[in-house]
């Protein structure tokens, strides 16, 4: 899981250097910084996909490689984040104010960016122990964070939006399944507490009798 998930970094540095038949198209530095993009995009969607699949095989394997996923996932969006500030704007830190107030899809993927940045500050186990109970709500972060990363890929990419669609679908996809299983245990847990409920009030009325 690993070795695939440095896999398109990989295919990236081939391209950049020419080598392996690899080809990055007339603009290398746009098609860099858009693949490393989607890259972080895609593999938020496979982390949120753990919890599903956990529900669909009955197996909690499959949440051994949520920490390694997200942190890829943080890892790739940081390279598309300095791509984009230091070799597609050299640190032009008045361009790059103007963008985030004029360009509202840099505006979103910034948003989102800044929104994975505490979930890795806070990936390890020491800080779930610190963190306790706080640590589950501060992750839900990457609900809308990957919200904001699709809307992101929608607004840029302008023309062909078929892509980031099918995102954004598996996205809901993916929200609808935990909204879903949330909705049994809570419907579950009102049943239990009537059947206790009544099971009480006959024990209640038989004593009275």
């Amino acid at each position: 899981m690993f070795a695939l998930a440095l896999a398109p970094l990989a295919l990236l540095v081939l391209g950049a250097l020419g080598v392996a038949g690899v080809r990055l198209g007339a603009n290398p530095v746009q098609a860099i910084t858009d693949t490393l993009g989607v890259w972080g995009l895609r593999l938020l969607l496979a982390t949120l996909a753990l919890t599903p699949l956990r529900y669909l095989t009955r197996s909690a394997e499959w949440l051994r490689f949520r920490r390694m996923l997200g942190l890829f996932a943080f890892f790739y969006a940081t390279l598309h984040f300095a791509m984009y500030v230091v070799i597609d704007r050299r640190l032009d830190w008045s361009t790059l104010g103007e963008d985030l107030m004029k360009r509202p899809w840099i505006t979103l993927g910034f948003l989102g960016f800044v929104l994975l940045v505490p979930l890795a500050a806070t990936s390890t186990r020491a800080a779930m122990r610190r963190l306790g109970r706080g640590w589950q709500r501060l992750h839900y972060l990457v609900y809308p964070a990957t919200v904001l990363g699709c809307w992101h890929f929608y607004w840029q990419v302008k023309r062909d939006v078929r892509e980031p669609l099918a995102y954004a679908g598996v996205l809901a996809l993916l929200l609808a399944v935990r909204l879903a299983k949330r909705w049994r245990r809570a419907a579950s847990y009102i049943e239990v507490r009537a059947d206790q409920s009544s099971g009480k009030n006959r024990s209640s009325s038989a004593f009275a009798r």
